[in-house]
């Protein structure tokens, strides 16, 4: 497996000041306890081990914090994101824990655990997967190992623009592709983050499609963003994402695909200067809840609770959407320069690559489902 941080969250690291220790049920209560087994055994959970082990000691409080009744009573959930608390991801959380507490007459609260305090992304949604933690937002690409479905998400150009994303996100297919995932994974996906332009961010300029020719830069290793950019000429590399300034400044690459919020975060453009405007992701970030947690609901509950996630989750899009163009105009005024580059073309070149790795993913049918949606 190739290694890679998402920019939410070792970028945050920093931050962080606390710890905290999740209790945590044992692994044979979910379905997936034994795929979760073969992780830990092959050492790719080093995180929920370390949860796991401290579930030995302290699972009873598991049940005091998502323990209840068929019948409606008050409960406390706790919310985990890998944000800062500007982030769109603190604020969309804020929104719904304030929409179930009116909604419940204070019987749902939320606790929110934000900074990566639980650990990273992939950490806290295998602790919802063990039904250690309630809720979480994840990037799809970091879940692709245990949802094949997932994987549309990464697919570049994927959506025609802005209004097209909504309308995916927020209709039947958005619906579908959410079942799916639930499916696979036993965390149960109740709305869609998100709202990052992605662009090209590089040391070089690039004004036209020939500049990308040789261009090294730092993508997510999915196969259908790494197919896709070396059919357009780029040599995708494998960085760590704290280490991809330093890795910029050295010369090892020429840059990365990212938004503009974290590359004015994260001042990558002190050393990547150009921003070529290719648009080609609009990014989507999973609102999940432990299939436990969910099934401790009784029916209005869950009825509310979806209703509030779904309101939630369409204002946290929105901040991310006005954080995103402030990011771009500060980046432009902090002294970036920005370059139109011809995105028809690109798509045009990156099709028949894509064609057939849709295909060979088995995504072929939900793509188009995507792709239909007017």
């Amino acid at each position: 497996m190739l290694n890679w941080i998402n920019p939410t969250n070792a970028s945050l690291s920093r931050s962080i000041s606390t710890s905290t220790s999740i209790p945590t049920s044992p692994s044979q209560r979910s379905p997936l306890g034994s795929r979760l087994s073969a992780r830990l055994s092959k050492g790719l959970g080093k995180g929920l081990s370390k949860s796991l082990a401290v579930a030995a000691t302290t699972g009873t409080l598991l049940g005091a914090t998502l323990g209840v009744s068929a019948s409606a009573q008050a409960m406390e959930l706790r919310f985990g994101h890998a944000g800062t608390e500007d982030t769109a991801y603190q604020l969309g959380a804020e929104r719904l824990r304030d929409l179930l507490a009116e909604k419940t007459d204070g019987d749902i609260t939320m606790t929110i655990m934000g900074n990566s305090v639980l650990g990273h992304e992939t950490e806290m949604f295998e602790q919802q997967m063990a039904g250690a933690l309630d809720m979480s937002i994840v990037s799809p690409g970091l879940i692709t190992d245990f949802s094949p479905t997932a994987n549309v998400f990464t697919i570049p150009f994927l959506y025609r623009d802005v209004d097209h994303w909504q309308k995916v996100l927020d209709g039947d297919v958005g619906q579908e592709i959410a079942q799916k995932i639930s499916d696979e994974t036993d965390v149960k996906v109740l709305a869609y983050f998100g709202g990052g332009k992605r662009h090209i961010v590089s040391s070089r300029e690039v004004t036209s499609l020939d500049d990308l020719k040789g261009l090294k830069l730092r993508t997510n290793p999915t196969k259908p963003l790494i197919v896709a950019w070396q059919a357009l000429g780029v040599e995708p590399s494998v960085v760590a994402w704290k280490e991809i300034y330093t890795a910029i400044q050295l010369g090892a690459i020429h840059g990365l695909l990212n938004e503009p919020e974290w590359t004015l975060r994260m001042r990558f453009h002190e050393v990547a200067p150009n921003i070529a405007l290719s648009e080609h992701d609009i990014t989507v970030r999973l609102l999940t809840m432990s299939k436990m947690s969910w099934d401790n609901l009784d029916e209005q509950q869950q009825k509310t609770l979806m209703e509030s996630a779904h309101d939630a989750a369409a204002y946290a899009r929105k901040v991310q959407l006005e954080q995103d163009a402030d990011a771009l105009a500060e980046l432009e005024k902090q002294g970036a320069k920005l370059h139109e580059i011809d995105r028809e073309r690109m798509q045009e070149i990156v099709a028949e690559p894509l064609k057939e790795v849709i295909a060979e993913m088995g995504l072929k049918e939900i793509y188009d489902k995507v792709r239909a949606v007017k």
